[in-house]
């Protein structure tokens, strides 16, 4: 099935710096785009910038991402990935907003999106995982990140979930050697070395990068 991403955020200002637009626009505009989508076969998935913190506005009440996550819902949204875009959230935020949101989010539809900034993405994992979050958005090598969010560092490096959920016996069909491979090619293009630690530590990164 084809689909398509919606991006909006919790908080104006970063909407504002983002996208142009103040989040109720953004979701009047989605709320247009909708039966377009669903004409066409396409699968939605919404996700939710600065759920946690923002580089803007600081510490984000789950007040604020939950409304935003009950329009998209009213919308007609597949899925809802709630990102914490700079990467400063600590476990127990992201376990009270979990607790805000599945009275509202199906489980099924949840997703998180956590970078990696302070070196807690893992650990916030880890308390979602606890909720029955399944779902978690992850980039291979850690690449990522926002123009518009100051001082983030990009998205939980794939390697990293993977060994972290291999190592728990939890199954994910996805081939961790693949990803590295992946991982190391991508260095040896851009000329950088990734902050995987898994890639560091397994695969050695920036073993196979061209001087």
């Amino acid at each position: 099935m084809n689909s398509i991403a919606l991006f909006t955020a919790a908080t104006d200002s970063f909407n504002q710096n983002n996208v142009g637009m103040t989040v109720r626009e953004q979701l009047d505009g989605f709320r247009e785009l909708m039966p377009s989508a669903r004409q066409n076969g396409l699968r939605v998935r919404a996700y939710v910038s600065t759920a946690l913190h923002c580089p803007f506005d600081g510490p984000v009440s789950p007040d604020r991402a939950s409304h935003v996550v009950e329009v998209l819902l009213e919308i007609g949204v597949d899925e809802i990935s709630v990102g914490d875009t700079i990467g400063h959230a600590v476990p127990i935020e992201v376990a009270k907003l979990t607790e805000a949101l599945l009275p509202i989010l199906p489980i099924d539809k949840f997703a998180y999106h956590f970078h990696d900034t302070h070196g807690t993405a893992l650990a916030n994992v880890m308390m979602a995982l606890q909720f029955g979050v399944a779902i978690y958005d992850s980039s291979a090598g850690g690449l990522g990140g926002c123009p518009f969010a100051p001082g983030a560092a990009g998205n939980l490096a794939t390697e990293d979930l993977l060994g972290m959920l291999h190592g728990m016996n939890i199954e994910t069909g996805v081939d961790v050697r693949k990803v590295m491979d992946a991982s190391l090619y991508m260095e040896a293009v851009l000329g950088r070395y990734f902050i995987s630690k898994y890639l560091i530590s397994e695969g050695g990164s920036g073993s196979e990068v061209d001087e």
